[in-house]
């Protein structure tokens, strides 16, 4: 069966690494990639009941715009369709993108989503641009995968895998990550941040259950002790010349979830290396 992924396009130089570095990443698995643009047009908010409704000629020029640099896409991307098993969709729809991006995502069935991190509007300076953040927020039924725009495809030398050992997680949660490490061969790093504590019998028994998870793939424990969690991540991730940060996007009611915290947009603006968000099933 056919590996589902969606990637979404604006025609930038860092779009189209993203699709690069998926179409490497599983070079060789069966997947039909779903190409995605999605136009929209400034100053309209379907939202807002002040804004006028764009007119029909507003609406068929950005269309055709949009219909345009899609065809010109196609063309660049003839180049780089020679694996046989790959298949690709490409489609341009009217919406924002998150709008666009969810509906995709439920109607085809998409397993992982790849994007890069910076898109035409996003400041060059920050590695994680705003789309980025948003989406592996909010698309919360399958993972999401960031790619710095300076980030070329190489077998991650290995993935760092932060937790606290407090949440019972689920197979179906990690097997993206668990998928990665297979193909590349490359090895997870537990990372747990914890102060002078012993772990409690519930973190130990949630610690035996990830190890039971994880065992198909090649992984190794790493603690660090009275350090911010942000702080930890990126001092292993930067010490070690990590490739690849993975983590769970646990969601809270009252707290909001980790991209509340200032963690991701930290990594983000110091680890210039993929971020893989995957979502707790129960969310």
């Amino acid at each position: 069966m056919k590996k589902r992924i969606l990637i979404p396009t604006d025609f930038s130089a860092n779009a189209l690494n993203a699709i690069k570095y998926a179409m490497e990443l599983f070079k060789s698995e069966h997947c039909e990639f779903f190409i995605l643009h999605s136009y929209y047009l400034a100053g309209y908010s379907k939202d807002n009941l002040l804004t006028p409704v764009p007119s029909d000629e507003a609406r068929e020029a950005v269309k055709l715009k949009a219909e345009k640099n899609m065809e010109k896409f196609k063309l660049q991307m003839g180049l780089h369709e020679a694996n046989p098993f790959h298949d690709f969709n490409y489609t341009t729809e009217f919406g924002t993108l998150y709008d666009i991006m969810n509906k995709t995502v439920q109607q085809e069935d998409i397993e992982l989503v790849i994007m890069g991190t910076q898109g035409q509007t996003d400041n060059a300076s920050v590695i994680l641009g705003s789309n980025a953040v948003n989406i592996m927020e909010k698309i919360r039924h399958c993972p999401v995968m960031a790619i710095p725009s300076s980030q070329k495809f190489k077998a991650p030398n290995e993935i760092v895998f932060p937790t606290s050992f407090r949440t019972h997680y689920k197979q179906k949660e990690l097997n993206t990550m668990v998928e990665i490490a297979r193909l590349t061969n490359s090895p997870i790093r537990v990372l747990h941040i914890r102060k002078d504590k012993p772990l409690t019998e519930a973190q130990l028994k949630n610690k035996a259950l990830l190890d039971t998870i994880l065992e198909p793939a090649s992984f190794t424990h790493h603690r660090l002790f009275n350090i911010a969690v942000n702080d930890g991540v990126r001092c292993f991730v930067q010490s070690r010349d990590s490739d690849m940060i993975a983590f769970v996007n646990k969601k809270h009611n009252f707290f909001g979830s980790i991209f509340s915290n200032p963690m991701v947009k930290e990594l983000g603006r110091h680890a210039n290396v993929p971020l893989l968000a995957m979502h707790d099933v129960r969310s």
